[in-house]
């Protein structure tokens, strides 16, 4: 299973960009998909049109609930982390990924590679 950061599913939208390439061969693959309630979140904050917003509703049904154990977990990540700056929500949707078991896909590969140590695993 492979579970999709923000910037990802974002650029997953716009036909012929890296991202819908790696989703499409992904896919043909027979590759499972998911993402996070604050992934979904965040994609509907934008930069997103509306073809985009609805391509993305029919691709992916409901996004993974954010659980209190998810909210421990990013919280330990943060703080083992660094505290970096704007990175809570990151570690957010890391902690679903970790739960899942699912690789993350991310456009921003070094946002996240501070947090494989901890269970993380990158697309």
């Amino acid at each position: 299973m492979i579970h999709f950061d923000t910037n990802f599913l974002i650029q997953a939208t716009v036909a012929g960009s890296p991202a819908h390439d790696r989703f499409r061969a992904w896919a043909i693959s027979g590759e499972t998909f998911g993402f996070s309630s604050v992934a979904w979140a965040e994609f509907l904050c934008g930069p997103i049109d509306a073809a985009g917003e609805a391509l993305a509703k029919r691709l992916f049904l409901a996004p993974e609930p954010f659980l209190s154990t998810d909210a421990t977990l990013a919280a330990a990540l943060f703080n083992r982390t660094g505290r970096r700056s704007r990175s809570l929500a990151d570690c957010m949707i890391a902690a679903v990924a970790i739960r899942l078991g699912a690789r993350l896909a991310t456009q921003n590969p070094s946002d996240f590679d501070v947090l494989q140590p901890y269970g993380l695993s990158l697309a």
